[in-house]
């Protein structure tokens, strides 16, 4: 495949990489103690929901002690 080196039409994309801006951005606002009370009960609620369903998991993940076949119930005792 043949290149053909052309000169970059706009100056400006060829000193992109060189451009340095001297306007400053505006200075980041602090949050108010609202807005910070706000994130930390968010993010303990979620924490809270996670470690609850996983508490409450637990029990259907673990395997059974005894099995199924050795436990009679009042239908198979012949009453």
């Amino acid at each position: 495949m043949i290149r053909r080196r052309e000169p970059v039409p706009f100056a400006f994309v060829a000193e992109a990489d060189r451009f340095r801006s001297n306007v400053t951005p505006p200075p980041r606002e602090r949050p108010s103690a609202g807005q910070l009370a706000g994130r930390w009960l968010l993010g303990l609620t979620v924490v809270a929901g996670l470690v609850g369903s996983l508490v409450i998991g637990m029990p259907a993940l673990s395997a059974d002690q005894t099995s199924p076949q050795h436990q009679q119930t009042q239908a198979t005792d012949g009453r």
